[in-house]
């Protein structure tokens, strides 16, 4: 087949949504597909051979911690029209997703669309929380013109149901299960993450540093556990602001770090810390998993669904963050710490990337098969 994307975030950005959508590249690659991206400016022309076609990008400071976002401009159509895709298939659309949906449709043109941040969630903590039903209402025209919708999981499959999105079916979890592994436990990481001090209890965070990934609430995390290092791995608009409120607690920031040393930062912390309630899946989850990480999440419908069928983890009520300390502690000094690292790689190898991405092409067959057969 020949696939476009037309993705609302790509690189220089890194999350979850760029995360799936790499892997899934890269397993499309290797099955045979022709591939290009749609993105919004900044990252390479290529991505590991597969073209990439930019549109210039705008950001409000105040909307989303200034995320860049991709203009919907025309070239989007003629970007499609050049590459003459099979399917095309919109990555959350929102703002770049409006000039890949009318496309698609105008040129008549097979459509996916798959569903992956609660933009209307995330709303609340850039105080514009009025704008919620305006939101919900561009995500329904938007993703109700496609052939078939995707979620990242049945809670969220739920929810966009009861918001009127229709024909909607779930994406499966994935992860680099060779990439993730307890093997690369490193003493030299160890130092890294705690400025030197490896024999401390290491907690990692890995994402975005936004307001609304909830990471003030690991300030609960020290008052039981005296001896903890908290980790954060990642960048975002809200560093200055969680520099302050970390000030004075044995933390450290990082920034943004990728491949074999993400990979390297997983084995050698101790236990995922994970307080965010409007991530839609949390790939970073699933690699904390794939590497042995026992998990620390805060309790919303999505980290009910992984933890409660892997056992991998312990939830914390967000009414409540100083319990994230006492979880920690109750982690740390009893013996079902190596019983949930063993249960979180565990339930990690039943998620590599091979498995969604073949259940991807199967509903792009079926997609094409029926928009074929009802314009025969």
């Amino acid at each position: 087949m020949r696939i476009a994307f037309v993705t609302e975030t790509w690189w220089p950005s890194t999350d979850g949504v760029v995360t799936r959508l790499t892997a899934t590249l890269r397993e499309l690659k290797k099955m045979g597909h022709d591939l290009l991206v749609i993105a919004p400016r900044g990252g390479d022309p290529t991505f590991e051979g597969i073209p990439v076609r930019d549109v210039p990008n705008v950001s409000v400071g105040f909307i989303y911690g200034g995320k860049p976002w991709g203009m919907p401009l025309p070239r989007i159509g003629h970007f499609i029209r050049e590459f003459n895709p099979d399917l095309v298939h919109v990555v959350n659309p929102f703002v770049i997703g409006w000039g890949g949906v009318l496309s698609a449709v105008s040129q008549a043109r097979p459509l996916v669309a798959s569903y992956h941040t609660n933009i209307a969630q995330y709303a609340d903590f850039y105080h514009l929380g009025f704008t919620k039903p305006a939101i919900w209402a561009c995500l329904r025209a938007l993703h109700n013109r496609a052939d078939l919708n995707l979620a990242t999981s049945e809670t969220v499959q739920q929810e966009i149901i009861g918001q009127g999105i229709k024909n909607v079916r779930v994406w499966a979890r994935g992860v680099d299960l060779q990439l993730f592994h307890p093997s690369h436990r490193s003493e030299a990481m160890r130092r890294r993450l705690t400025d030197g001090h490896p024999d401390r209890l290491i907690a990692l965070s890995v994402g975005r540093v936004a307001l609304e990934k909830g990471l003030d609430r690991l300030t609960g995390l020290f008052s039981s556990n005296p001896d903890l290092h908290l980790a954060f791995v990642g960048d975002g608009p809200a560093k200055k602001e969680l520099q302050q409120i970390f000030s004075g607690t044995a933390t450290s920031f990082l920034g943004t770090i990728h491949g074999e040393e993400l990979a390297a930062a997983y084995a050698s912390a101790d236990v995922f810390v994970f307080p965010s309630t409007t991530d839609t899946l949390g790939l970073v989850l699933l690699e904390a998993m794939a590497s042995g990480l026992p998990i620390i999440a805060a309790e919303s419908r999505p980290t009910h669904e992984l933890t409660d069928q892997s056992g991998a983890g312990l939830l914390f009520h967000v009414d409540h963050p100083e319990t994230i300390g006492q979880r920690v502690s109750e982690l740390m000094h009893s013996a079902r710490r190596s019983e949930l690292s063993r249960r979180a790689r565990h339930e990690a190898e039943r998620w590599g990337w091979r498995v969604p991405t073949t259940e991807l092409v199967d509903w792009y067959h079926e997609v094409l098969g029926e928009q074929r057969g009802s314009t025969a």
